[in-house]
């Protein structure tokens, strides 16, 4: 394939980051809003809240490896992951359902029940999607395009998704009371309605270019041999750092601002919302400074500017929303950079795992990377939530407040620490554009002597290789 080629339009990536919308509109309620609703409007404890939360999370990290060994092993004329994108969805609508409905009065085992089904959906569908934006280009500045378009779904989604509980109140006044529980319920048909709208696009428009290595077994022992690895072992640390931090801001953004800085639910919402549009707009910051100073250099830089405006929201005053406003707005500029930045990362890795081993092991490295994620958003709600409880903070707002200054320094000081350490971890990553550039010469370079290989099918990295795409069938002609 051409260099020209490789260079998917804009048109192809905005379809493939498409079911970023509802995706990112489950992502988000499942850190944000989910657990605080179990607790304040369902009746669950924080405790049992907070403990299905995590414990799930972690069951769930068991099925990473499994499916994603899976996925790599897939053969199919529809695609390796394209197949598997499309077997998630139906069943993130079912659970999306189930849970965003659900009535006072479910039990523990009901939360534990759905949770277990959407997590194992969100697995299947972003494991998939991540794998396949993988395949689309082997260039190192052509990745952080790609995953930066996939950030900007996940960050316009989390907008559309936020914009819900502030506008029910405006247009159906009458159940301004009530908003709350609508504007939960108005996220999971958000999730239910455009779920299979914007994933049969990506199925039609997006190619999955085929991507072949030796046949070798992909399970939980080669799982398990990635972490041997030292870039896969310094990437995962970052993006646990990098991913718990925001996490925890999001699990406690309404308690620290409803009940520590004196603003009401829709405010909020509302300063939520301007977070997520300062992430959108810095995205493409991000992406211009990693193509002048590298994917992990810039990633560096994002880190130590989150941890200081993150610092200065403890500085916000009682109830301005202008102050709030700004500094959101400047918080969630450098939100942007870690998740796209880390995953093209990662997409390099890929490189040099099949560069060591021969083995394409796409959709294992994204497992691993998956398990950080989950680590990340079970401690965010498993520890801060029974650790609130023990201090004496009162979810439903009853009684003396109790524990709002720990509450403080778990919503600012622990993420900006964690964002520091990450971009002293990531300052001098190995894997640079030039290390990068010579993997991809010797991927070359071996197609050309082992042309057994080359003709099994062509692989990451090996640019003249990848020319072959798989697409849906075309429709028929009108």
């Amino acid at each position: 394939m051409t260099a020209q080629a490789e260079r998917r339009s804009n048109w192809t990536l905005a379809a493939l980051a498409a079911p970023c919308l509802p995706m990112a509109g489950l992502g988000l309620p499942l850190v944000v809003y989910l657990p605080e609703y179990y607790a304040s409007e369902l009746g669950l404890s924080l405790a049992a809240v907070g403990t299905a939360f995590m414990a799930v999370r972690f069951l769930d990290m068991a099925f990473d490896p499994l499916i994603g060994g899976i996925m790599d092993r897939t053969q199919s004329r529809f695609g390796r992951f394209k197949l598997w994108f499309a077997i998630g969805a139906p069943l993130l609508m079912l659970s999306s359902y189930m849970l965003f409905m659900a009535k006072p009065g479910v039990t523990t085992v009901y939360l534990w029940a759905w949770l277990l089904v959407v997590y194992a959906g969100v697995s299947i569908a972003s494991l998939s999607q991540l794998a396949w934006a993988a395949v689309l280009s082997p260039q190192y500045d052509q990745r952080s395009r790609i995953y930066a378009w996939w950030q900007a779904g996940n960050v316009v989604g989390m907008i559309l998704v936020l914009t819900l509980p502030a506008l029910l109140p405006t247009i159906l006044p009458s159940m301004k009371a009530n908003g709350h529980v609508l504007g939960v319920q108005a996220m999971g048909w958000f999730i239910i309605i455009l779920m299979p709208l914007t994933v049969g696009l990506a199925l039609w428009k997006v190619p999955e270019p085929q991507v072949k290595s030796e046949d070798k077994h992909s399970g939980i022992r080669e799982y398990l041999a990635l972490f041997k690895r030292p870039t896969v072992v310094r990437i995962l640390v970052a993006d646990l750092l990098v991913g718990t931090g925001p996490a925890i801001t999001g699990a406690l953004f309404f308690f620290f601002f409803e009940r520590v800085k004196g603003f009401d639910k829709s405010q909020a919402s509302l300063l939520l919302l301007i977070y997520f549009i300062g992430g959108l707009v810095g995205a493409p910051i991000w992406t211009w400074l990693s193509h002048r100073i590298s994917k992990h250099k810039a990633l560096a830089v994002s880190g130590v500017v989150y941890a200081a405006m993150t610092m200065c929201s403890l500085l916000i005053p009682q109830g301005s929303m202008p102050v709030a406003s700004l500094l959101m707005f400047l918080i969630g500029v450098p939100y942007a950079a870690g998740a796209f930045l880390l995953r093209a990362m990662m997409a390099d890795i890929g490189d040099e795992e099949r560069l060591l081993s021969g083995v394409d092991r796409t959709g294992l490295l994204y497992a691993i990377l998956a398990g950080t994620v989950k680590i990340g958003s079970a401690a965010a709600v498993g520890v801060t939530f029974p650790l609130l409880q023990l201090l004496g903070f009162d979810p439903q707002g009853k009684g003396i407040d109790n524990g709002l200054d720990s509450l403080a320094v778990l919503f600012a000081a622990v993420p900006a620490l964690m964002a520091i350490a990450a971009s002293l971890l990531v300052w001098r990553f190995p894997l640079t554009p030039e290390r990068h550039a010579e993997i991809r010469a010797a991927l070359a370079a071996r197609d050309v002597k082992e042309p057994s290989l080359a003709e099994a099918g062509p692989a990451i990295g090996s640019e003249p290789r990848l020319s072959e795409e798989i697409h849906v069938p075309a429709r028929p002609a009108e």
